[in-house]
């Protein structure tokens, strides 16, 4: 086996994917199987400076370079070879936010992230003009509020981009994006798969009286789909990646991508009528829709698959922390009585007792808002626990509530797709830490949803698998081989899927819960301004 993968590194069959995610940089080398053989990464962290969240540029290289560097460490300890070629690379990185550069290249101003909650006015102004809701974290948002603002880089802006477009621009000196990844950055005209016309018109005359030299469509990078060649490693490129200056030039390149893409296609969630969910510190669900909605809805975010088909996603700024936070309080508990408990073990028994809850959580109820929450309208949280003396207080329902609350907000979103909207889903696809005991987040999003819901050994690779997938197939595809099929048929063939069908009773609980979480929130908001 280690054989074949020697061979394969040394004759370059192999394929790169390293996605810059908010709180580490992760580089993963697959084999022709499509299966990981190696893997590096560098943590960091955002930084708030003047206000504004940010990563500073020179982080950014070091953080590519030095996960890079673990990369090739990986491989030498484990096959005894350097990496001077490769199949194909991919870059991915968190959406949005907003990078502008001057016509030599220059940054402008800092890197603005997708956390950063200061375009209300763009974001609001934007939605009413097009008739399609931009979130504040949109790049064009944040390009529209700098306008606003007055801000004095906007006359000499020649390029905007984001982090991933920027890495690829550097690496290979073209101008791009993927399509999944260029949706965050404005809206997306399904069948062109291009930015849609008539909004960049509609843009382009809202900011006339402003007299810029430049026209939407000049600053923004060219959109690509999955499969199509965006460009070449060059020799400048090749020694800023690879500082030890063995990667030779002339790889070819992905289009790059954004994370949401990348976690669609590492979930195998990319046909219509299927979605995925990632629940973690946050909790997001991408629904491929089957056409558009009716209507804009401020709580959904439209964007695209890597392939350019239409995607819903319902995001929650809270999902697990508090829930982890309890677990904590609990492990102090079992210390204190002098008894030591795996922490995988404390969750798996914490999490299981939840089994045998009350099917609405016995009347309990509590908000895991550490942050504000904008599914609900609050620009602050308070994490919240509180019981009526009716209420049934035994640790099941206890930790069912804390796993319900932790869907709450996202439901409210995907209750707008399914009730309102009428959209309808085969199979969800649930990641992330909250799926890690085996049944128990996985029964309740079903209940949550009233669909299907399956976990996969593969989902825990994450976003640098997903690009690296991208990259092999545009090296790899047959002739008119679909991206649905690719995945399909030589990636996730023979993937061990566990699948967890809705129970009535649950969903039925569920329900329930969520009438007393939606009344709540008066409480919340008296916690919010009360509780300092």
């Amino acid at each position: 086996m280690s054989i074949d993968v020697k061979q394969m590194i040394e004759s370059g069959k192999t394929v790169l994917g390293i996605e810059l995610g908010s709180t580490r940089i992760k580089a993963v080398l697959i084999g022709e199987d499509n299966v990981p053989i190696a893997s590096g990464s560098h943590e960091w962290e955002n930084q708030l400076v003047n206000n504004i969240w940010t990563y500073s540029v020179e982080s950014v290289w070091k953080g590519l370079q030095d996960s890079y560097q673990q990369l090739i460490e990986n491989v030498k300890e484990q096959y005894g070879v350097s990496i001077k070629t490769i199949g194909a690379i991919g870059f991915s990185a968190m959406m949005h936010g907003y990078m502008v550069f001057d016509k030599e290249g220059e940054l402008l101003v800092p890197f603005r992230t997708w956390r950063n909650n200061m375009t209300e006015q763009a974001s609001n102004q934007l939605t009413e003009l097009l008739n399609y809701n931009i979130p504040q974290r949109w790049s064009i948002a944040h390009l529209y509020q700098a306008i606003l603002n007055g801000e004095e880089h906007v006359n000499q802006i020649a390029f905007q981009t984001t982090l991933a477009g920027y890495v690829h621009w550097k690496l290979t000196g073209e101008k791009v994006l993927g399509v999944g990844e260029a949706s965050g950055v404005f809206p997306i005209d399904l069948s062109t798969k291009q930015y849609n016309e008539t909004m960049l018109t509609q843009f382009n005359e809202l900011i006339a009286s402003k007299n810029l030299p430049w026209k939407l469509e000049d600053v923004l990078p060219s959109v690509l789909v999955a499969g199509e060649n965006a460009g070449t490693l060059t020799e400048e490129g090749a020694k800023l990646l690879d500082v030890s200056g063995e990667l030779q030039s002339g790889i070819p390149l992905c289009p790059p991508e954004g994370d949401a893409g990348t976690g669609m296609v590492a979930t195998n969630s990319i046909a219509k009528r299927t979605g995925n969910v990632s629940a973690g510190t946050s909790a997001f669900a991408m629904v491929v829709l089957e056409k558009d909605l009716s209507k804009v809805h401020p709580e959904i975010d439209l964007v695209t698959t890597p392939t350019g088909n239409l995607v819903a996603m319902a995001h929650s700024n809270n999902c697990s922390s508090d829930l982890n936070a309890w677990v904590g309080l609990f492990d102090e508990f079992t210390k204190a009585l002098g008894i030591e408990v795996d922490k995988t073990k404390l969750y798996e028994t914490l999490f299981n007792s939840a089994l045998s809850g009350d099917p609405d959580a016995g009347g309990l109820l509590s908000y895991g808002y550490l942050s504000g929450e904008h599914m609900t309208h609050f620009e602050e949280g308070r994490p919240l626990f509180v019981r009526s003396t009716g209420s049934t207080f035994n640790l099941a329902n206890f930790m069912r509530t804390h796993l319900f609350t932790a869907f709450g907000a996202m439901k409210i979103g995907m209750d707008i797709l399914f009730k309102e909207e009428k959209v309808e889903l085969d199979e969800v696809l649930g990641h992330g830490g909250l799926f890690k005991t085996e049944g128990v987040g996985q029964r309740f999003l079903a209940a949550a949803f009233n669909v299907p819901v399956s976990v996969m050994e593969t989902a825990g690779e994450g976003g640098a698998w997903g690009i690296a997938l991208l990259g092999s197939y545009m090296i790899n595809k047959n002739d008119n081989e679909t991206l649905e099929s690719f995945l399909n048929d030589h990636v996730f063939a023979g993937q061990t899927v566990k699948t967890v069908s809705p129970d009535p009773i649950d969903v039925e609980g569920f329900e329930q819960f969520m009438e007393r979480y939606k009344q709540g929130l008066e409480i919340e908001r008296a916690a919010v301004n009360t509780l300092r």
